[in-house]
């Protein structure tokens, strides 16, 4: 089965890209930034001027055509003008994300020949410090903020230089210099997070990214006063193309928050009208709006349930085409009046969008947003791509999928149910790698994503990855991915992982939700010293156990696991066990835990399942 979007977008640069937008908006705001309390706007034309005089600076450094400098920080104006300085100055760069431990970044640095790198703080530049003795081709390094002993030179003293060179004539070279980048030219390479083996620098061409963004922009209806949230890592393609380049090019101001931690509260300061991010800021959100339900009094939960099933009704009818009308779209208005407007004012008020991307969002909390009148976008793509295959736009949405094809892009479904895509979005390759790109683009162009999927009416769904298909020892394949987003929508659930590959059966590690889980074990009149006994306790066991059985109702018998295992932390990315952008490292789970995951087994194996759960303490 084979689907595609509209006309392929004519090849452009982002240097091309920047320039129109500078010539096209004159905002204030084109970027915002917190400092002492409050937002505060940096507007197109001061953009415009900084990243002119950082590139002169970066020019004086002398490094070569298609040279690599690479970007260490979190997400900050100075992240976007070292950026566009740096592809203005026909140099390519190499984003690493700020929570990466010394060594992975050195063999980023090392991987990519990086001849610069712009370090956002002390705790960034204290990393490279230990590292820069061993990466001799790691000439100069510039602090975002001052931080004298530990760079060569800071980013404003870099603009300084470039105010020293600039004039009228400078400027006019400058520009006509940048516009001689081709679209073929690489603009950066994003070193993929490594759910599976050692990251891989991919290479992503101007016209990669450019036409990616001119797909999206078609595709997503952008108002000119749009604001956007960025919080997302700009080291991540999703934020890149979505969060920067795309909401550049429509003339979007960019607010940046404070920190993942603060996005809630940036929220209310921002009032966003379009915010990009992954799935699990909505799991959150929709765990707190139950969570506020059930604990409201008898009254408070009638009301949230009642304006729920109405609310449901309503979606029904909206995504069945028609219109709701007559006493169903007046219960809708009580409804959102009592309920639903609550939920809007946390995000701000504002909000037009959503948009979901980088893992699968469970159906049921996408439906739950629709129906609240939040509506939430949800695409598909990944580093390799640009990243966007498909997406679902306001005319075109389909809860359940992924969305159709953009402009450009064609959409194939293998014979073994692998999803191939053709397109100006597909990377030029590995760097570095060549046999690794021939194993990912066939020789007539198809890139093999990896996923499994099917298409519907035009629309892809995802039912999972390749390599995390499940295949037990009795032949079932079960793809976890789906079960797993069913169980975390439980209000007890704060994470899950289904294992069982070459083994008996299924089994599911399960960190709770210990808000919830603590105050049912009060009402219960449990008594506990800590979470490792609490954990250890049948009655806990008994309790987490029938949630997840609860959530899983529906599901193939072999799908359902058999023993479940309970830890009393969540993953992290510092144990390596998550990804920046919070998807579940397999492999790494799979180590961290063997000890756990190997218990489940052999207590199976010697009590005839009679036990069903372990506790890792």
């Amino acid at each position: 089965m084979e689907a595609r979007g509209g006309p392929r977008p004519a090849p452009g640069t982002l240097n091309q890209l920047f320039f129109d937008a500078i010539s096209q908006f004159n905002r204030p705001d084109a970027l915002q930034v917190k400092g002492g309390g409050s937002y505060h706007p940096i507007s197109h034309a001061e953009v415009a001027l900084r990243v002119r005089r950082a590139a002169l600076g970066l020019q004086g450094l002398g490094a070569s055509r298609g040279a690599r400098v690479a970007i260490l920080s979190e997400n900050r104006p100075e992240w976007a003008i070292a950026d566009f300085a740096t592809l203005t100055s026909a140099l390519a760069d190499v984003p690493i994300y700020p929570t990466l431990p010394a060594d992975q970044i050195e063999y980023i640095l090392r991987d990519s020949g990086a001849v610069a790198i712009f370090v956002s703080n002390r705790v960034q530049a204290e990393k490279v410090k230990e590292i820069r003795g061993r990466l001799p081709a790691l000439r100069t390094v510039i602090g975002f903020d001052e931080l004298p002993g530990l760079t060569d030179f800071s980013m404003a003293e870099l603009e300084r230089r470039g105010a020293e060179a600039d004039s009228p004539d400078a400027a006019e070279r400058y520009r006509s210099e940048a516009l001689t980048v081709k679209p073929d030219d690489v603009a950066t390479i994003i070193y993929t997070s490594g759910t599976t083996g050692e990251p891989k620098g991919v290479m992503l061409t101007h016209d990669n990214i450019f036409s990616n963004v001119a797909a999206a922009r078609r595709a997503i209806p952008f108002e000119g006063r749009d604001v956007a949230l960025s919080f997302l890592p700009l080291s991540h393609i999703f934020e890149r193309m979505g969060g920067h380049y795309l909401m550049w090019a429509t003339g979007t101001s960019i607010a940046y928050a404070e920190s993942i931690d603060t996005v809630p509260v940036n929220l209310q300061e921002v009032r966003p009208t379009i915010v990009l991010s992954v799935p699990r800021l909505y799991e959150k959100m929709y765990a707190r709006v139950l969570d506020t339900a059930l604990t409201g009094g008898f009254v408070k939960k009638k009301i949230f349930f009642w304006a729920r099933k109405v609310a449901e009704r309503w979606a029904n009818v909206k995504l069945g085409g028609k219109e709701p009308r007559g006493i169903l779209a007046l219960r809708y208005a009580v409804a959102q009046k009592l309920v639903f407007s609550k939920l809007k004012a946390r995000t701000g008020g504002r909000l037009r969008y959503f948009v979901s991307g980088g893992a699968p969002l469970s159906p049921e909390i996408n439906k739950f947003f629709y129906a609240a009148g939040l509506e939430i976008l949800e695409g598909y793509g990944l580093t390799e791509t640009s990243p966007v295959i498909t997406v679902n736009t306001p005319e075109n949405f389909r809860i359940g999928t992924v969305g159709k094809p953009i402009d450009g892009v064609e959409v194939r479904i293998a014979q073994d149910g692998e999803i191939l895509t053709r397109g100006p979005h597909v990377m030029k390759g590995y760097f570095n790698k060549p046999a690794a790109t021939r194993e990912a683009i066939d020789p007539d162009g198809w890139f093999h994503t990896g996923d499994i999927g099917e298409l519907r009416d035009g629309f892809l769904a995802i039912t999972d990855r390749k390599k995390d298909i499940i295949v037990t020892a009795g032949g079932k394949n079960i793809a976890p991915q789906p079960l797993e987003n069913k169980v975390k929508t439980n209000k007890y659930v704060a994470q899950a992982v289904m294992l069982g590959d070459k083994r008996k059966f299924p089994s599911m590690l399960i960190v709770p939700n210990f808000d919830q889980l603590e105050k049912w074990a009060r009402r219960h009149n449990i008594v506990w010293t800590d979470r490792a006994q609490l954990l250890r306790m049948p009655t806990i066991h008994a309790k987490m156990e029938k949630e997840v059985n609860k959530e899983l109702a529906g599901a193939a018998h072999f799908e359902v696991p058999k023993k479940i295992g309970l830890l009393e932390h969540d993953f992290s990315i510092e144990r390596g066990e998550l990804t920046p952008t919070q998807k579940v490292k397999r492999r790494e789970i799979d180590k961290n835990y063997k000890a756990l995951i190997d218990s489940l087994y052999e207590e199976a194996e010697g009590s005839g399942f009679t036990d069903s759960h372990a506790v890792l303490g």
